[in-house]
């Protein structure tokens, strides 16, 4: 399958991942997470979520465990609302990168103090 097709389709799944989310009852899930990128495969049959937090990577990690007992859920879900012949399976990995960048942030803001 060429690049732009599964390019175009990671966005979408991304973008319907986002509306999801916002809509599952987890405790586990928290209301700041954040989908930082979405790998799919060329085979279209995985796709790697990253997930992170801006409450930190706790927060993260837990997320995706509520999101891995949701997996099935948001398989479905994506499969009807993205009318594909089949879905992906769904690999949450907690990412860093959102509490990375508040630092880099912060310690900018200290040197132009300065």
């Amino acid at each position: 399958m060429s690049k732009f097709r599964v390019g175009r389709l990671a966005e979408d799944i991304k973008r319907e991942l986002s509306a999801i989310i916002r809509d599952l009852k987890d405790p586990r899930i928290s209301e700041m997470i954040s989908i930082v990128k979405v790998e799919l495969s060329n085979d279209l049959s995985h796709c790697k979520v990253y997930v992170s937090s801006l409450n930190g990577m706790e927060k993260a990690v837990e997320s995706v465990k509520g999101l891995q007992s949701a997996a099935g859920y948001i398989k479905r879900e994506i499969f009807t609302r993205l009318n594909m012949r089949k879905s992906p399976e769904f690999h949450f990995i907690a990412d860093n990168s959102i509490e990375y960048s508040s630092e880099i942030d912060k310690i900018l803001k200290e040197i132009e103090k300065e």
